[in-house]
């Protein structure tokens, strides 16, 4: 059997799928109308966010038996489409949790000490010490939208700076909440009582632009707004307002509506930061992400076990 690997993955990928036997094409970078046309060779697709499988390509794919994302989102997979030509779609949730969540409660520091106006500052040959005078966080409230794999690693983390965590997640009883160490709550309490709120949700239908100028109205006056889950759900012209107007300290995004963003306004604002989708993007993550989605490959095209199926 064959798999194309579509993406650029830690080589520990393709390293597995060989020692199981399986040939292996790795072709990032492909471009769509190329890999359009070959797809028909392979029983197995393995992306990250840059392949777009499409309708079109599920179509074209005609002995394709599984798409595996190493990585958790699937904005860049038509899942309808394929569960209609029965390949099964599975990700690697959990692998890049820990990395997610660091980068948020990093997210959290640099907003709250002004890292990067002061870094920059000072490579300017500027010494402002006096106009970045920040704040602690110990004390203050963290809020957590979505108490998944991510959302629990990161209030984790906040308590173990001494800040009082909320969390709020419509799949979790309040008592579950409340067993992994968070004070259960509304969102609308959540979004009052929040200095610094992180967003740790899938964006769907439902969740798209859920940030926007009536749900950041309800937030307290001089929060944090932190997103390092998916592009889309922060309304960002919404939340340019409520940083020209100073409704919010600051916010920070690693991920955007449209990515790269370009010249966005956003970008010119000193209370704002902001990294290019860099979550996932630590060495250990890259290599548990792609060792894992081969695995389960390799599990289900051999044995039929589908392990992280979103459409089984």
């Amino acid at each position: 059997m064959k798999i194309l690997i579509s993406d650029k993955t830690h080589p520990g990928c393709a390293e597995k799928f060989r020692a199981a036997g399986f040939e292996v094409d790795e072709r990032p970078g492909l471009d769509p109308a190329e890999r359009l046309s070959i797809i028909k060779d392979y029983q197995g697709l393995v992306i990250r966010s840059a392949t777009k499988v499409t309708s079109e390509l599920i179509d074209a794919a005609a002995n394709l038996k599984v798409v595996g994302r190493a990585g958790t989102g699937l904005d860049n997979v038509d899942i309808p489409a394929a569960t209609a030509r029965g390949i099964v779609v599975m990700n690697t949730p959990g692998q890049n949790s820990n990395a997610a969540a660091e980068l948020a409660i990093t997210m959290v520091f640099a907003l709250s000490r002004h890292l990067y106006r002061a870094c920059a500052s000072l490579k300017a040959c500027r010494w402002e010490k006096k106009a970045l005078e920040g704040r602690e966080v110990m004390g203050k409230t963290l809020g957590v939208l979505g108490y998944g794999a991510i959302g629990r690693i990161v209030g984790e983390l906040g308590r173990g700076v001494k800040m009082r965590v909320l969390a709020y997640d419509p799949y979790l009883t309040a008592d579950q909440i409340q067993a992994l160490g968070a004070e259960p709550v509304s969102l609308d309490e959540l979004l009052a009582g929040s200095d610094y709120l992180t967003l740790h949700i899938p964006r769907t239908a439902e969740t798209a632009g859920l940030f926007n100028a009536e749900t950041i109205a309800k937030m307290k006056d001089g929060a944090f707004l932190i997103n390092c889950a998916r592009g889309g759900l922060v309304d960002e012209e919404a939340l340019y307002q409520a940083l020209v107007s100073n409704k919010l300290a600051g916010a920070a995004l690693d991920v955007f509506a449209v990515e790269p963003p370009g010249e966005h306004k956003l970008l010119t604002l000193d209370s704002f930061i902001c990294t290019p989708h860099l979550g996932a993007s630590t060495f250990e993550a890259q290599v548990n992400v792609a060792v894992a989605v081969a695995e389960q490959m390799i599990r289900y095209l051999k044995d039929g076990v589908a392990v992280n199926a979103v459409n089984a």
